[in-house]
Parts: C-alpha cells; sequence; structure tokens
C-alpha cells in the first residue's frame, strides 16, 4: 500500500497525555485500533483498560464502532494533507465490573442528625 494512503492517529488519554502517532490502513478496524490502545497504555495511570471492551474510541464527536473500518469512518483526511488525527481514548470499564466494585464500596452509613429544635 502507498505510503500516503495510511492515516496517521494519536490517541488522547483522559490526562491529556497521548499514545502514538500510529501509522494504520483504511482497512484497519477499529477494534484493532483498540487493541493497541490496550497494549500500548502507559504503566503508571491510575485508570487502565484490562481488554479493548473497556475502550472507547471517539473522533469528530462520535464514538467509533468496532466493525467499522478507519475509512469507513469518514475521517477528514482530505483536510488535514499529511496531518495526525487525534481520537481519544475513553475507559468505560464493563457494567459487571462497575457493579460488583459498587458494592464492595458501600459500608453501612451513619446518620448525623444536626438538627436544633427552639
Amino acid at each position: 500500500m502507498p505510503e500516503e494512503d495510511l492515516a496517521e492517529i494519536k490517541f488522547r488519554l483522559y490526562d491529556g497525555s497521548d499514545i502514538g502517532p500510529f501509522r494504520y490502513s483504511p482497512a484497519a478496524t477499529i477494534a484493532m485500533l483498540k487493541e493497541r490502545v490496550v497494549t500500548e497504555w502507559p504503566k503508571d495511570k491510575k485508570i487502565a483498560p484490562k481488554s479493548a471492551n473497556d475502550v472507547k474510541l471517539i473522533s469528530a464527536g462520535k464514538i467509533l464502532e468496532n466493525s467499522k473500518t478507519v475509512g469507513q469512518c469518514n475521517m477528514p483526511f482530505g483536510e488535514l494533507p499529511k496531518g495526525v488525527i487525534t481520537m481519544h481514548a475513553v475507559v468505560q470499564l464493563s457494567l459487571a465490573k462497575a457493579k460488583t466494585e459498587k458494592k464492595v464500596d458501600k459500608l453501612p452509613k451513619k446518620s448525623i442528625c444536626s438538627c436544633s429544635i427552639l
């Protein structure tokens, strides 16, 4: 594939740091990009995805579907000649895990009343 057909993409994390940029063919799927994000995720971050299902990629305000390809996402390649496309990588842990953690974090609440009747 010619070098000019490859898209250069970097992934912006929640704290403003970046992963990449990496070069992808227009035939690369969003699922492949998510796998790369998980493997390249910095180990020193407090929030980290466990799998590609924990990552949501956002480009141009749209959440990208796993089955779509880079070419199908209607990314503005023409507007940014030789430019790097920035996608936002958001970690959204699976609901089953989040519910389990929520139950563990629930401690008995103590009621403290500070009402005064005069």
